[in-house]
């Protein structure tokens, strides 16, 4: 097969390329706009890429020329800062004078206090009458009859009051069971405890011996209820 020459090749292709372009026309038109802002979009971003990378090379070769000092930033400030900085005015007081103290007034030595605390319009203390009035006597008036007291009230009234004497505990020894028990150590609940297992005999035992040695109402109920109660099994 004989090749043709390059230039009819080329012109081949040309052709063949037109062809599948006007093919895609359709679907192409509707695209284009947007392919046209996008490529816009592109190129103003490469622009401005460009623009900022000659202003850095730029700037360091001016830095290189001139030697410039870096210039340091102004760092914010507080009103706390500011305070700080500031230089502290010191307030001068008056200075305060040390006065003497004052005599203390002695009022229980005074004699104007004396004056005033004594009762200036007290009566005078009247002695005590001890003359005693005798019944017989013509001056004495009606009233003699009451102003003296019967010689048995007064005679009773001096005399010195006895103290009662102390009830009498009847002696002998205590009956077993109180032993047994230790009745006199126990208390209530633990006389209820264990009376449950003592016989009627014991359990009148042991009322006798509450009511003639210790007196406690509350053990002589409870002993006499459980003396009934078991009387009536």
């Amino acid at each position: 097969m004989i090749r043709p020459p390059f230039a009819a090749r080329v012109v081949t292709g040309l052709i063949v390329t037109a062809i599948e372009e006007t093919r895609r026309l359709p679907s192409t038109a509707v695209t284009l706009p947007l392919t046209a802002v996008s490529q816009a979009l592109q190129a103003a971003m490469r622009l401005q890429q460009s623009m900022a990378e000659l202003a850095i090379k730029g700037d360091g070769a001016l830095e290189l020329i001139f030697h410039r000092s870096e210039e340091q930033p102004e760092w914010a400030t507080f009103d706390e800062d500011e305070a700080k900085d500031a230089p502290q005015i010191a307030i001068a007081h008056p200075p305060v004078r040390d006065t003497p103290d004052a005599e203390p007034v002695d009022y229980i030595s005074s004699p104007n206090h004396d004056e005033a605390t004594t009762p200036q319009d007290e009566p005078a203390e009247q002695p005590a009458d001890d003359t005693p009035v005798s019944l017989g006597s013509a001056s004495a008036g009606r009233f003699a009859l009451y102003s003296n007291a019967p010689d048995e009230l007064v005679g009773a009234g001096r005399a010195t009051p006895t103290a009662d004497p102390a009830p009498s505990t009847p002696g002998g020894p205590a009956p077993e069971i109180v032993e047994f028990l230790e009745y006199d150590t126990l208390t209530l609940a633990q006389l209820r405890a264990k009376i449950r297992t003592v016989g009627i005999d014991d359990l009148q035992d042991l009322a006798d011996y509450e009511r003639s040695h210790r007196g406690r109402a509350p053990f002589q109920t409870m002993l006499d209820n459980r003396i009934t109660a078991a009387a009536n099994k």
